[in-house]
């Protein structure tokens, strides 16, 4: 971790070749250099937060003559970090890291004081970033649907408002180690078209000029920071495949538990040409499945969960027409449970198969993936 600091080097810094923002203290004691940034801040606050920080102060400083090896009156370190991160860091352990509600534009904090963190050993803060990125990016199908409810507002589902763009989670994740993320950024992604999941995020929000420019730099393009907000070929590759089994698993759902299913065991409506009613509402669900009216209106075409939750409110939905008034569907309330229950299962079976959709998990013995094979056999 030293290794990656250096409290005395040759030359002393000259003040007037670095940027300064408001973290520049009269009274601070330590002046940190990151980039073309300088930060003069208290040395206590960061040995409070941080033996990392507490150790490499208390390395020794080579003897030198009377006011060298000082900037603006302080000792001075180097860090090798990104000066927009080390920002953030200072930003949170002065001021504190609160979140009121989910927002996008929190991400690039979020990613900043999450890997400074890991890196200097600020446990509070680590735990309080990998908190939120997981209340983001849940773990569990309850989870992600509270997250899916929270993107909508009056109808509207704008995910973008309110989560970071994937892409940046998945590199962020993979830069870490955060594995209990991937899954849900990269299904987030793949409901995307192709085009727009080969592009990329297209843009990294709250960064310093000077970052921003290095970026720009990086790629030698002056319109933007296009490479780091891109997937390698490799996540791209596992993207589509995602996307594609998705697509799979929803087709077979089709086939399987719609096209021609069978009334239940106590269907009311059986007395009525042997349940007439029900299955006419079975093939109309599936009609709007395939259609993906919904999916498509709202950008989540290739998303399985969205879907088979979409054929579980037709159930109620009174808004449908029947060419002269509206109506809804004539399904009796035992196929209706029946049906909501087969839902139930294969949304649960979706989660369970996200992460081997993706290559991030090889699992060849859960029951939603057993659905497909019964059907490609």
């Amino acid at each position: 971790m030293l290794s990656s600091t250096s409290l005395a080097v040759p030359a002393t810094p000259k003040l007037h070749n670095y940027t300064t923002t408001d973290f520049w203290f009269a009274d601070g004691n330590i002046v940190l250099l990151a980039g073309d940034v300088a930060f003069k801040v208290h040395r206590g606050q960061l040995i409070r937060h941080s033996d990392v920080f507490n150790d490499m102060f208390s390395i020794p400083q080579p003897v030198s003559g009377e006011g060298q090896g000082l900037v603006d009156g302080c000792p001075w370190v180097e860090l090798y970090d990104d000066p927009s991160d080390v920002l953030h860091l200072l930003r949170a352990l002065y001021d504190g890291l609160y979140f009121n509600k989910p927002s996008a534009g929190d991400f690039c904090a979020v990613s900043a004081v999450l890997r400074l963190s890991n890196k200097y050993l600020i446990e509070h803060l680590r735990q309080r970033c990998i908190d939120r990125l997981k209340a983001d990016w849940p773990t569990t199908v309850a989870g992600w649907d509270r997250r899916e409810q929270q993107a909508t507002v009056d109808g509207r589902y704008n995910p973008r408002e309110y989560y970071a763009h994937p892409v940046l989670v998945i590199q962020l994740a993979t830069e870490l180690g955060l594995d209990d993320v991937l899954a849900s950024a990269f299904y987030d992604l793949s409901r995307y078209g192709p085009r727009k999941i080969a592009a990329g995020a297209s843009a990294m929000p709250h960064l310093l000029p000077s970052t921003l420019a290095r970026f720009k730099a990086r790629v030698g393009d002056k319109s933007g920071p296009k490479e780091p907000l891109q997937l390698s070929l490799d996540d791209l590759r596992a993207t589509f495949r995602g996307r594609e089994a998705s697509q799979r698993f929803l087709a077979t759902f089709i086939e399987k538990e719609l096209e021609g299913r069978a009334i239940s065991a106590n269907c009311g409506n059986r007395h009525v040409a042997n349940g007439h009613h029900c299955r006419e509402s079975y093939y109309f669900i599936m009609l709007n499945l395939l259609r993906s009216v919904s999916g498509i209106a709202s950008g989540r075409d290739a998303d399985p969960l969205f879907s088979l939750s979409q054929a579980v409110d037709m159930l109620s939905r009174t808004d449908f027409s029947d060419g002269t008034k509206q109506c809804g569907l004539r399904i009796c309330a035992s196929c209706k449970e029946d049906f909501a229950l087969s839902v139930a299962k294969s949304r649960k079976q979706v989660w369970e198969l996200i992460p081997s959709w993706f290559g991030l998990k090889r699992d060849s013995g859960s029951e939603g993936e057993e659905l497909v094979k019964a059907k490609e056999a």
